[in-house]
């Protein structure tokens, strides 16, 4: 995620908007752990509100972050993306009931905006799958 090699600016539009589906997919966990940090010091001076971030933060790790197996709900296997929707809009949602809308707005507008410019300006030719030790997108890794 943080390799500065990888970084340059997209030839166009449709090329920026390729990568950032494919690095939101792949980076998908580590974008939701930079918008939750950009939301818990946004919060800092609001602490009814830090509070039940801290009680949702719970929650993050317990269902999203922690999890060796996937999620079963009634027989039922939850896919990723839906437990981080779920939590996301659940998180929002209990946020704003604390009266600290400005802040919580500003703060998912600038992890929004964070996380699209990594996105867009982050190539996506080098990205690795380690289970089946092909590229991403390239195709198998080749030594030579």
């Amino acid at each position: 995620m943080f390799n500065f090699h990888s970084i340059n600016f997209p030839g166009n539009l449709s090329e920026a908007i390729t990568r950032v589906r494919t690095n939101v997919a792949y980076f998908r966990m580590n974008y939701a752990m930079i918008v939750l940090l950009i939301l818990f010091l946004s919060l800092l001076w609001h602490p009814i509100s830090l509070l039940v971030f801290v009680a949702m933060m719970a929650a993050w790790l317990f269902l999203y972050f922690l999890r060796d197996e996937p999620l079963v709900v009634f027989r039922r296997t939850i896919d990723d993306r839906v437990v981080l929707v779920v939590l996301g809009v659940l998180t929002i949602v209990f946020l704003l009931l604390t009266d600290a809308t400005s802040n919580i707005l500003v703060s998912l507008l600038i992890g929004a905006v964070v996380v699209l410019v990594h996105a867009s300006f982050r190539r996506t030719d080098d990205l690795y799958d380690e289970e089946s030790g092909e590229g991403l997108i390239s195709g198998p890794s080749s030594s030579s």
